[in-house]
């Protein structure tokens, strides 16, 4: 097995590697995993496909500290023991605030599992989301519309399915919204203690839940799905059993069901099949270490859309924001000094990326087959077609035109996360990475803009003191100095900007990050250009953090704000936007994304969700019209 907690020589040993190995030891036999990885890191918990990174403990560790990481670990644990992605998947519905109740409310059970069953389990957890919510700040909540409703669900199931009440941090979102909830969907909030094992009827009931509070999907078609998948599948293997055969799968299930619940405490059922694709291993809520993951709205009921918008959002002034290119911010000479610098960091790494933008670059260059339109009145002469003008001499000349593609009239922005917590080796492999595609797609024809966006400033700057000398003013909005940075624009050329990514290794560049007003603005970017198809790939490795605002504002202003932006992108635009999070769920705010854990793995993610992108086919453009007959023919 491969973990950095395994044991170093005995005089290397820091005084937290025992700790560390006993907690890795630990959640492997409770998720019944023994060759799962487990890394220790200070940056934010994560869950992805055979690898958990869990938060470095302090030197000087406190009771209350191993309580917290031990409490992370239970949580993965339990997610990887009691926890179906292929059931959730299917189960998952689609407007935006429902699915982040049904995932919060879903880790939710999986840990109240855990939690009745072992004692231990059951503090550690309880110590990990006290800490998440302190450091959230939700005890300074005091509005609903600044409540996020989905952990005040999670945690009043919680409560129904423990009898713990709500952590003393979380205890006023909850009261915030309990006299709703309790009187819209009190009677499926009672339903679900029965069903605690059975993820697939508590999951169902879950629905009725968020149809009690006017979130639900409209579940009739994907019922009609399912029997159609399922005789298809009936069809394939010739199962003569039919519909018997159906009843005793769901038997066979519930039998299962029942076994798990009658395990002992040391016998924690083996979860089923995870999910091989990082896009498809799920994230626990508590993964961000206290930030509140997802954002609470304003209560609007709307049955079958995304819920709900997003509240007002402003900066407290936007004359000290800055969009510059990296030549602006940079000497020349230090920019050819800092691209040779990443270029010595990731000459290893940049031939397996090289290799996976190569196998993309032959892909796409299959599908680009030249399509002609022939006798057409202008264009490009037709020489095939000469010899008519020689035997008939009052025949006209033919011409023909390459018809456009929509293939080749694409643009693709990445936008990559500058803030100070990618420092190191996220931001060197987000650099060469961004680099190496951007060359592949611009020999296939597609135009790249890189851009990237992090703060003037750490914990505010002119923003902050305007404020300070305007007397410091309630609600100011966003109190720090936006730094958006272009790379490579659409129209430069690769070989003019190539030394432009390497600003990114400049000391000092990476401070703090605020997400929605990066996306939207690499988003009126890309609706100013002509190009008929539009990509928008966002790489983050968290949520939105800047000191200064969130100390003034509600712990959740900024991403509030995110999940508004994203939103009116992926309901509004005709830009297709993708996320890919390191270390970050991401899942829980994009409709298309997926997680990371490792930086070493980003070429491979860019590459792949590219690759489905360029798999499916747009809206094609219509056809300019042209006079004369014509007849069409490809030619490979």
């Amino acid at each position: 097995m491969s973990s950095n907690s395994k044991a170093k020589g005995s005089g290397q040993q820091s005084p937290t590697e025992p700790f560390k190995q006993s907690v890795a030891s630990c959640l492997r036999a409770l998720a019944r995993q023994p060759e799962l990885e487990v890394n220790y890191a200070a940056e934010r918990p994560a869950l992805a496909a055979g690898k958990v990174r869990l938060p470095e403990p302090p030197r000087k560790m406190s009771a209350a500290d191993a309580a917290i990481v031990r409490g992370h670990a239970d949580s993965f644990a339990l997610r990887l023991a009691c926890h179906d992605n292929n059931v959730h998947r299917k189960l998952m519905p689609t407007g935006q605030q429902a699915r982040a109740i049904f995932e919060a409310v879903e880790q939710a059970r999986v840990e109240a599992i855990g939690s009745r069953r072992m004692e231990g389990v059951s503090a550690n957890l309880s110590a990990m989301l006290e800490d998440k919510f302190h450091r959230g700040k939700f005890d300074d909540i005091t509005d609903r519309a600044d409540a996020p409703v989905e952990e005040a669900v999670a945690l009043m199931v919680r409560e129904r399915l423990t009898g713990k009440p709500p952590p003393e941090a979380a205890k006023k979102i909850v009261e915030l919204w309990r006299p709703l909830i309790e009187q819209k969907a009190g009677k499926n909030l009672d339903r679900l203690e029965k069903l605690l094992e059975n993820q697939r009827q508590f999951g169902d009931v879950v629905h009725d839940l968020l149809d009690s509070l006017e979130m639900g999907d409209d579940r009739s078609r994907d019922s009609d799905d399912d029997e159609s998948e399922d005789d298809k599948n009936k069809e394939a293997q010739d199962d003569p059993s039919g519909q018997d055969g159906e009843a005793e799968q769901s038997e066979d299930g519930d039998a299962s069901a029942m076994e798990q619940s009658e395990m002992s405490s040391d016998e924690m059922p083996e979860g089923a099949t995870e999910a091989e694709d990082a896009q498809s291993a799920e994230m626990p809520d508590d993964t961000d270490m206290g930030d509140a993951e997802t954002p609470g709205e304003p209560w609007r009921p709307q049955h079958g859309r995304n819920e709900p918008r997003g509240p007002s959002y402003k900066p407290f002034t936007g004359k000290f924001d800055e969009i510059a290119s990296a030549e602006e911010l940079c000497e020349p000479e230090e920019l050819d000094r800092l691209r040779g610098y990443l270029d010595k960091q990731l000459s290893n790494l940049s031939g397996v990326v090289s290799r996976l933008a190569n196998r993309l670059q032959r892909k796409l260059m299959a599908q680009q087959n030249r399509s002609w339109e022939f006798d057409l009145e202008e264009g490009q002469l037709d020489p095939a077609r000469l010899h008519r003008v020689i035997t008939d001499p009052m025949h006209p000349l033919s011409f023909k035109h390459e018809k456009d593609t929509n293939f080749r009239d694409t643009v693709v922005t990445l936008l990559l996360d500058n803030s100070g917590s990618m420092r190191g080796r996220p931001i060197t492999v987000a650099a060469t990475c961004a680099d190496i595609l951007a060359r592949t797609l611009e020999r296939c024809g597609v135009k790249v803009e890189i851009l990237g966006f992090t703060t003037r400033a750490w914990k505010g700057g002119q923003s902050r003191e305007a404020w300070l000398a305007a007397g410091k003013p309630a609600n100011p909005g966003r109190l720090n100095d936006l730094r958006h940075i272009i790379y490579k624009a659409a129209d430069s050329p690769w070989r003019r900007a190539r030394k432009n990514l390497g600003l990114m290794m400049r000391e000092g560049l990476l401070k703090e990050n605020i997400d929605g007003e990066a996306l939207d603005w690499a988003h009126q970017r890309l609706l100013a250009r002509p190009e008929q198809r539009k990509i928008l790939m966002m790489i983050s490795d968290g949520a939105p953090v800047d000191d200064s605002t969130l100390s003034v504002n509600a712990g959740n202003y900024l991403e509030r704000h995110l999940r508004h932006i994203i939103e009116e992108i992926e309901t509004r635009s005709p830009v297709e936007l993708i996320a890919i999070g390191i270390g970050h769920d991401v899942t829980r705010y994009y409709r298309r994304a997926v997680t990371i854990v490792d930086a070493e793995e980003l070429g491979g993610a860019m590459t792949d969700k590219l690759a489905e992108l360029f798999d499916e086919t747009p809206a094609a453009a219509p056809a300019p019209k042209r006079g004369g007959a014509r007849r069409k023919q490809t030619v490979h």
